[in-house]
This record gives structure tokens, C-alpha cells and sequence, in this order.
């Protein structure tokens, strides 16, 4: 893939911001010395300036020249932050990317200017191996700048345009998913510990079974019920298993989880 020249200004490099740097240079899309990250204490990226890329805690300067703005603060902090950077955007040549939980796009324009080009991205933390589960959606943005963010980050993972009124849900499937499911092989290990394993042995057998089972589903492009009869026989050990956790209403509060999840990813902002 040709190497993008489009300078990128990611506005709050925290966990999410630093992990799409990186994940953005390590596909080869993107040199670090394209890439500026900013923060309020910008002693907290010299790691990241030592690996090329550009930082700061200067948002105004930071934005100056940049082809594309990605906001990735926390919702209480983006009406302060918009405010501050709203007289250094160039409104004609600058694609606006917000990775903020519960902030729409025009929430956005009606801070900025309503002619922006806006993008709502809800991206996940595995973005930083190229593993993540990415969903977007726009109100305005040209089939061109739709076309570059889905480039843009397919390259860290799989990408899926979706309506905007369904991000918030998307945040909680896919974004506050990861700990779901990262909290279920956790439960998996120690279970492996209850039945003999070593806490390290069990982790790691414990996240590949997890890996495994969902390749599954995305390189066969099964269904969970039907990978499931495979391995469950009458009287078996494993609908035994099965049954038990449904019993204590596994599947139930996964379900729950999420609901909860989404329905606290629209209030964010609007509590703000």
C-alpha cells in the first residue's frame, strides 16, 4: 500500500490516541514524523517523541496544517478543547475524526463550523496490533474522506460503516467489549487454576482457546451454535459446562453488560 502523505494531529494521547498512532505507523501507512500527539503533560509522550513521533502539549499550534484532526479526549473535555482549537482549523482542507464515546457529529459542527467535514469513529484498543474492531459513520463527509478513513484504518484491523445512531451501541459491543471478553478468558484461566493448572500455564491456554474460537467464527464465517454442536455429545462434559454457566446466567449478564454499557455511552457527553 502507497505510504500516505497527510499530516495527522491526535488531540489527547491517552491509551486510545497513542494505540492508533502506533498501530497507524506499524501498518506502514504512516511515518511517526507524520503523526503529532498532544497532551496536557506532554513529559508523559517522550517515549513516543523518542520513536519519531512529533509531540505536544500545544493543541492551537498543533492543529495548524494538519490534513486530518483526530479527537480523542474525554467527553467532558471536548467542548473546552474544540473551543480552544476552533480559530486554527483550516475548515476547507482538514477531515475532523472523533474517537469521543456519545459525541455526534454534529455535536461537533455545532461547536466548530457546520460546514466541516466530520467522521465519528469508534475504534478498540487492539488497534495497537492491528486487531481492531472498527465502526464509523458520518452526517456530511464526502464518499472521498469515507473512503480515506476506512484505508485508514483498515490497516489496524476491520472496519464497518454503520448508521451514527447505532455508535454508541457499537462503543459497547466493540470498545467497552474488549474488557468483556478479556474479563471472560480471565475467569477461564482461573478456573484452569481450580482444576490444575499453573496460573501461567492456564492464562495462556486459556487466551488461545479464545483466539481460536473466534477465528473460527471469522475465517469460516461460522456461527457460534454451530461450532458449538461439534463439540458438545450427549451427556458430555461440555454441554454439562455449558448448562452450568447458563444456569448462573452467563449469557444473561454479558447481554446486560452491554445494554448498560451502551446506555452510558449516550449519556457521556450529555452530562457534560
Amino acid at each position: 500500500m502507497e505510504q500516505s502523505t497527510k499530516k495527522i494531529t491526535i488531540i489527547g494521547s491517552g491509551n486510545m490516541g497513542i494505540s492508533l498512532a502506533k498501530g497507524l505507523v506499524k501498518s506502514g501507512l504512516y511515518n511517526a514524523s507524520d503523526i503529532t500527539l498532544t497532551r496536557r503533560n506532554s513529559n508523559l509522550l517522550a517515549s513516543l517523541a523518542a520513536e519519531g513521533f512529533t509531540t505536544s502539549a500545544d493543541n492551537i499550534s498543533s492543529v495548524k496544517g494538519a490534513d486530518i484532526i483526530v479527537l480523542a479526549v474525554l467527553p467532558q473535555q471536548v467542548n473546552a478543547v474544540l473551543e480552544e482549537i476552533k480559530n486554527s482549523i483550516n475548515i476547507q482542507n482538514t477531515l475532523f475524526i472523533s474517537i469521543v464515546s456519545g459525541v455526534t457529529c454534529n455535536n461537533i459542527k455545532e461547536k466548530l463550523y457546520h460546514n466541516l467535514e466530520v467522521i465519528r469513529v469508534m475504534p478498540n484498543t487492539a488497534i495497537a496490533i492491528q486487531q481492531s474492531m472498527t465502526c464509523f459513520a458520518t452526517d456530511n463527509a464526502s464518499a472521498q474522506s469515507l473512503k480515506m478513513v476506512k484505508e485508514m484504518f483498515d490497516t489496524v484491523g476491520i472496519t464497518l460503516q454503520i448508521n451514527e445512531d447505532l455508535m454508541t451501541s457499537a462503543t459497547a459491543l466493540c470498545a467497552c467489549g474488549v474488557a468483556f471478553f478479556l474479563r471472560s478468558v480471565r475467569a477461564a484461566s482461573q478456573g484452569g487454576v481450580e482444576v490444575g493448572f499453573h496460573a501461567h500455564d492456564a492464562l495462556m491456554m486459556a487466551a488461545q482457546t479464545a483466539k481460536g474460537a473466534a477465528d473460527l467464527l471469522l475465517q469460516l464465517a461460522s456461527h457460534p451454535e454451530h461450532e458449538i454442536d461439534k463439540v458438545t455429545s450427549p451427556k458430555g462434559c461440555t454441554i454439562a459446562g455449558l448448562n452450568e454457566m447458563e444456569h448462573n446466567g452467563f449469557s444473561s449478564a454479558m447481554i446486560k453488560g452491554i445494554k448498560t454499557s451502551a446506555k452510558i455511552a449516550g449519556e457521556l457527553y450529555t452530562k457534560n
